[in-house]
């Protein structure tokens, strides 16, 4: 196999990075490298991470970091065994439980059979590879979307795979992140490589200054809404725009986190000096004059300014207003303030699922959502579960009460956001105003566990997806919107314009 084009200093990165053992170019072939004109990130990390071109057109694409979690990774553990393969790189992948591990009782064995051996396949297989594992018993466990960054682990200029369709979420960080299948975990664990298609690339500018009321789930929401759920489809997105530039890290991968819902393949954001703030300091981040260098890669990795995409798009923030879904995927969605479409106004082709979106959802051409009764309130997931996300419900909430009737959660993304919101006293605030606050996990994201929809409950929900039975019941309703919508429709017991309760 050709030796893997490395184009940073070894002495940046710990070592699960980009480094390891492999061949480097000379520093006169680095200095080319970045020097070179007319690039973007995704030209400069494809290009840093490309082992060969394959006669079908494919790029050998090395990963840098691998992230595993028990859901779609034991199955591809029992297929390296069956062919009597190790993993090459135990230091560069990283494990924990989030998509079936309960939030109210963690104690093992799991109520739920299922959970345990999976749980215990994951835990089985980490120890014979010599795999870190954030499980429970390390005080470490959460969401794998979430403990990447925490941790540091997450850095720009990185290749990031996992088996989970929103690992698109680390590309807040100016890293190429994205989601594999069972089969591809194995091939990753066997080799660190994928046999990938580059994708064109899109830029998505966001300008100006979001209105009160308005947050980074309102602002993936418009987009997806505009280009569509297969919109993405054989692209990467880039955001920018001084929007986005304004916008904090936790935002950013907020932003990020819904690439694959507009059909983009991964979405990132150039790294900038918001993301090395959020960087210095964290556990497996560069420390001392090792983090000043890395700083100058990373800076090195942005788009360069007469790097042309093969599209582009502009959108002004003033223009985006608290968003709700009322549909059945991530696009069929609306201002709070306005009403749900006719079917008559969408392409003839796509008017069958609009019909079949307002028939499941139980709603009609010209509802205005503002109003609608709502059973359940979730505030959670790897798109709103952190602790900024955490900070702005609760201001939201305190001092009032849950709408009878309503079932209202509270899910930190992480046993760290855990840590963090209860010094803040968060969860005081929330089991006052009638959450319940839970423990790390997915949750009612989607359902893999106990938190789950009955019936055909309609819920607020600050997750991803709005697909039919994506919170475990075949009939259950979901509407996405921002944390701070979720909180007002909890107290208000309907789906409530945000704006009009902080006015």
């Amino acid at each position: 196999m050709p030796a893997v084009a490395i184009s940073t200093p070894e002495s940046i990165f710990p070592p699960f990075s980009i480094g390891g053992a492999h061949p480097r170019p000379k520093t006169s072939q680095l200095a080319i490298r970045i020097k070179t004109m007319g690039k973007t990130l995704l030209d400069k990390v494809w290009d840093a991470h490309t082992v060969r071109q394959m006669p079908n057109g494919q790029t050998q694409v090395f990963v840098g970091l691998h992230l595993i979690h028990e859901v779609t990774s034991p199955q591809a553990f029992a297929m390296l065994r069956e062919l009597g393969l190790a993993v090459n790189y135990p230091q560069r992948t990283f494990a924990t439980i989030d998509h079936i591990v309960p939030t109210q009782s963690q104690t093992r064995p799991f109520a739920d059979t299922l959970a345990e051996q999976m749980t215990q396949a994951l835990t089985d297989s980490c120890k014979e590879h010599g795999i870190q594992f954030f499980d429970l018993a390390s005080k470490q466990q959460g969401i794998v979307h979430v403990i990447g960054p925490e941790k540091g682990l997450t850095q720009p200029g990185m290749t990031i795979a996992c088996g989970d369709s929103h690992t698109s979420t680390h590309g807040a960080f100016g890293s190429i992140a994205f989601g594999i299948g069972t089969s591809q975990i194995r091939d990753v664990l066997a080799t660190q490589c994928l046999a990938m298609a580059k994708p064109k690339l899109r830029r998505i500018s966001v300008n100006g200054t979001l209105r009160p009321g308005v947050y980074a789930k309102d602002v993936i929401l418009a987009i997806i809404n505009k280009l569509g759920v297969k919109g993405g489809v054989g692209y990467a997105y880039e955001y920018a725009g001084s929007t986005i530039a304004a916008m904090s890290m936790e935002e950013r991968l907020t932003i990020c986190n819904m690439s694959i819902e507009g059909g983009a393949r991964f979405g990132y954001i150039n790294p900038d000096q918001v993301t090395y703030d959020y960087l210095e300091g964290r556990e497996r981040s560069p420390k001392g004059e090792a983090f000043t260098q890395a700083t100058k890669y990373w800076d090195s990795l942005r788009t360069d300014a007469d790097a042309i995409p093969d599209d582009e798009i502009t959108i002004a923030a003033e223009d985006i207003a608290p968003m709700v879904t009322w549909g059945i995927t991530p696009d069929q969605s609306v201002a709070v303030d306005e009403p749900i479409p006719a079917a008559a106004t969408f392409a003839t082709e796509d008017q069958p699922l609009i019909d079949e979106a307002q028939r499941y959802m139980q709603f009609a051409a010209g509802d205005t959502l503002a109003g609608k009764p709502i059973q359940v309130a979730f505030i959670g997931s790897c798109t709103n579960g952190r602790l900024s996300d955490l900070r702005i419900a609760a201001e939201a909430v305190r001092g009032h009460k849950v709408a009878k009737g309503v079932r209202a959660l509270a899910v930190p993304g992480s046993m760290e956001v855990a840590r963090q919101a209860e010094a803040e006293g968060l969860p005081q605030i929330f089991r006052e105003a009638g959450f319940e606050w839970r423990r790390a996990g997915c949750s009612m994201c989607l359902a893999m566990n106990p938190d789950k929809l009955k019936g055909d409950e309609l819920c607020a929900s600050s997750s991803n997806r709005n697909f039919k039975g994506r919170q475990g019941s075949p009939t259950g309703r979901t509407l996405l919107m921002s944390p701070a919508m979720v909180a007002a429709a909890a107290l208000a017991g309907v789906v409530t314009d945000v704006r009009e309760v902080s006015a």
